[in-house]
């Protein structure tokens, strides 16, 4: 009889860290898909606002009516105070946690290698970015040391800004140009 209880005790084990062991997998899994989203961010100061998102679409909707249907919204959080809001896809709506526009944005995930980025600000300028870090630095310090300029090349006559850094300096942003042309539409 001892035995079997023992037995029943050692099996009752080996599920429970089978199904923590299914548990982590799942969490991992699903931590890796979130990381996927970080090749792309948007920013947009309007209206005393920053708003941020991870998503073409959700970005290209806010340009057009001026809103996002879902957003996470923190007053002050800003680069420079102002309210921050995160512009949300209808999949991250209920998400506390994973979602990429929130996780670049405080330096909790990094770019993907293939990453753009655009930022709008209130001067007029449309800026273009091909790293991550280049787009915190333009957000840090408001302004590109290293820039490739356009005048009147955005979709609305905007003047458009490459941003470049020290690495990429002294070449004209071919790459770039055409990947700002392709999300925009433009030919």
């Amino acid at each position: 009889m001892k035995k079997l209880i023992a037995g029943a005790v050692v099996a009752s084990a080996m599920i429970a860290l089978t199904g923590c062991h299914t548990n982590q997998a799942k969490q991992e899994e699903t931590k890796e898909v979130a990381q996927l989203n970080n090749d792309d961010l948007y920013e947009v100061s309007h209206e005393g606002r920053h708003y941020v998102f991870d998503d073409f679409a959700t970005y290209q909707s806010f340009l057009t009516v001026g809103e996002t249907s879902y957003r996470k919204v923190f007053i002050g959080g800003g680069p420079k105070g102002e309210t921050l809001v995160f512009g949300l896809t209808g999949a991250d709506k209920k998400k506390m946690s994973g979602i990429a526009s929130i996780d670049m944005f405080k330096g909790e995930m990094a770019g993907a290698e293939s990453f753009y980025g655009e930022m709008r600000g209130e001067d007029g300028r449309l800026y273009v970015f091909s790293t991550l870090e280049d787009m915190e630095d333009v957000r840090t310090v408001g302004e590109a040391p290293y820039r490739f300029t356009q005048i009147a090349a955005g979709p609305q006559g905007q003047t458009v800004v490459f941003v470049l850094n020290k690495n990429n300096k002294k070449q004209q942003p071919v790459a770039l140009m055409a990947k700002f042309k392709e999300m925009n539409n433009m030919k």
